[in-house]
């Protein structure tokens, strides 16, 4: 036993080398404002050449657009109707204690595993998780200020208590910290840069090891507030950002679909009814890009320092939005509907064998990467024990003209209501109804991105046979489960 011991101790260096690295690049609501997704506002030169040497996905979907929820599902393979992890605050093991998660997954098919900044939401009640990382995890806020002027001479502010679970009870008492910060400062003054020095440190690190590895760095920006070094919002001239061409929630959409303030009315000088100015929507869009430049430059070193290793070409390179982001269209900011500029993401992956170049218009979701980083691994398939929801792309990856899924799901809560959507190449059919209750109890909505991609007319009424067949297909998928009972761990 012990010469077999040896024996395998020896081989595994080798068998280590077979197996590529993975990269996993977390931007923190990003939605496609980038150039490789024709942009031409957007300044984002390093995921631009990333896209160049991967498959960029053209339809790709989050299937919640609410951080949290979104990244559970990323990290378990589950769509949030599947596990009835919704919203901000639900920790998955306090659900599933026993699940496996896409980093445990590679930790235990021997794997170094580590996380620097935003992976899973910490946050409102949240908290990483332990038990998915080879390493402890490595914190970095997202909410961050350099200037006493932003925060009203160094008070803690709304949305810091938020992400770092303090005084959650009482945050309508704390004051709102500024919506844009732009200081004249290092870029690793902000966690964004420190993410990026930490990151280039780990690979550093992993390219001494024979272990393969799988390193994960979550980016903030752009998420609110809009900090960001001072040179970002010089790239951009203010004045070449416009309006939303259409600033109204769609004709005939059922009130439910629509949202009112939310997240930006914590953000000074955001007014309480959540009503945006022309100027101050200017200055948030100017800022928004600002900041995803900001990220894509951290970005862009670390993909430097993966190829001034010799890692490149033995990693696999995957950039994720969490969720897409409403910059004023239908009068809408921030997420939290079933919209499309809610639930659209970037998704990029670069990997050994991977034509590069590449634009797919295969329909993803967020769930789908579990399975296909597994498989390009060369990885078991994830079996959880939580469900499931994701299907591998590989076979898309590898042939661009497969076809895996015709359809892409998504959800959203509200108050008593759960919006399902069904997502294809040309329609959105949404259904509104308390789960379990019949389907003539429902609100629908229909559109058609061929004719009308900024959504200004709910067609549900107007088209009953594509509403027929969307509610086929939504059918086959269960009732969203909301708020399940904490299940206990299974005995060993």
């Amino acid at each position: 036993m012990k010469a077999l011991l040896l024996f395998l101790a020896l081989l595994s260096p080798a068998l280590a080398a077979e197996k590529p690295n993975v990269l996993f690049l977390l931007v923190d609501d990003l939605k496609p404002a980038l150039g490789c997704y024709g942009d031409k506002l957007a300044i984002t030169p390093n995921i631009d050449r990333l896209a160049a040497r991967g498959v960029r996905f053209d339809l790709a979907y989050c299937n919640q657009a609410v951080c949290a929820a979104s990244r559970t599902a990323l990290l378990l393979g589950s769509r949030p109707s599947s596990t009835g992890l919704h919203g901000l605050s639900r920790f998955l093991r306090d659900s599933i204690p026993d699940a496996v998660t896409l980093p445990q997954h590679f930790m235990v098919n021997g794997y170094r595993v580590e996380g620097i900044g935003k992976i899973f939401h910490t946050g409102h009640g949240n908290k990483d998780d332990a038990a998915s990382w080879s390493v402890p995890w490595t914190h970095q806020p997202v909410v961050e200020y350099l200037l006493p002027a932003s925060t009203g001479g160094g008070n803690l502010t709304r949305e810091e208590a938020y992400f770092s679970n303090q005084r959650l009870g009482d945050i309508g008492a704390l004051p709102k910290g500024a919506a844009i910060e732009i200081a004249d400062v290092p870029d690793n003054a902000y966690a964004d840069g420190r993410t990026a020095e930490q990151g280039i440190q780990r690979l550093q690190a992993a390219a001494k090891r024979a272990e393969p590895f799988f390193i994960a760095l979550g980016f903030a920006k752009p998420h609110l507030p809009f900090t960001a070094p001072k040179k970002y919002f010089d790239l951009h001239d203010k004045a070449k950002f416009s309006l939303p061409a259409f600033t109204t929630p769609p004709q005939d959409a059922p009130a439910i679909a629509g949202k009112k303030g939310g997240e930006i009315t914590n953000y000074e000088p955001v007014p309480n009814n959540g009503k945006v100015s022309d100027e101050l929507a200017r200055d948030l869009i100017h800022a928004y890009y600002s900041a995803a430049t900001f990220a894509d430059t951290q970005i862009g070193k670390v993909l430097d320092e993966l190829q001034r290793l010799g890692l490149e070409k033995n990693t696999i390179v995957v950039l994720w939005g969490d969720h897409g982001w409403h910059l004023g269209d239908h009068g809408f900011w921030t997420k939290h509907t079933n919209y499309e500029q809610a639930n659209r993401i970037p998704v990029i992956i670069a990997a050994p064998g991977i034509a590069p170049g590449v634009a797919s218009r295969q329909l993803l979701e967020s769930v789908d990467l579990f399975p296909t980083l597994a498989e390009l691994a060369g990885l078991p398939a994830p079996r959880g024990p939580q469900p499931i929801d994701g299907l591998s792309l590989v076979p898309v990856l590898r042939d661009p003209a497969k076809v895996v899924r015709d359809y892409a799901y998504h959800c959203y809560p509200r108050p008593k209501l759960m919006g399902r959507a069904i997502r294809t190449a040309r329609y959105r059919f949404v259904e509104w109804k308390v789960p379990g209750e019949p389907a003539d109890t429902a609100l629908l909505e229909l559109y058609d991105y061929e004719k009308d991609p900024l959504e200004t007319q709910n067609l549900a009424a107007a088209q009953p046979e594509v509403v027929a067949q969307l509610r086929t297909i939504l059918a086959k998928q269960p009732e969203a489960l909301l708020n399940p009972p904490p299940r206990e761990k299974p005995a060993p």
